[in-house]
């Protein structure tokens, strides 16, 4: 388990997003598509079309980490 530090911000992309996009990709989109910094330490969600997959985007202090996430069974709402 990742043990994300208490009171950190959690964003949630609206839409769907292509999750062919790699870590550099998406973190342009969070500066372009929400004006904000990916190195803050906050927490960038991105949910895939079918719904099954979710990746997430957060820098530790030390880099930028990319988490992914695929459901066996059932989606993301």
């Amino acid at each position: 388990m990742i043990a994300f530090p208490p009171g950190v911000k959690v964003w949630i992309a609206g839409g769907v997003t292509d999750m062919r996009r790699g870590m550099n990709t998406l973190a342009l989109q969070v500066q372009e598509g929400l004006g904000r910094d990916p190195h803050a330490g906050e927490i960038f969600c991105f949910r895939g079309r079918r719904g099954d997959l979710v990746k997430i985007l957060w820098h530790d202090g030390v880099g930028i980490s990319l988490y992914l996430k695929r459901l066996e069974a059932g989606k993301f709402i």
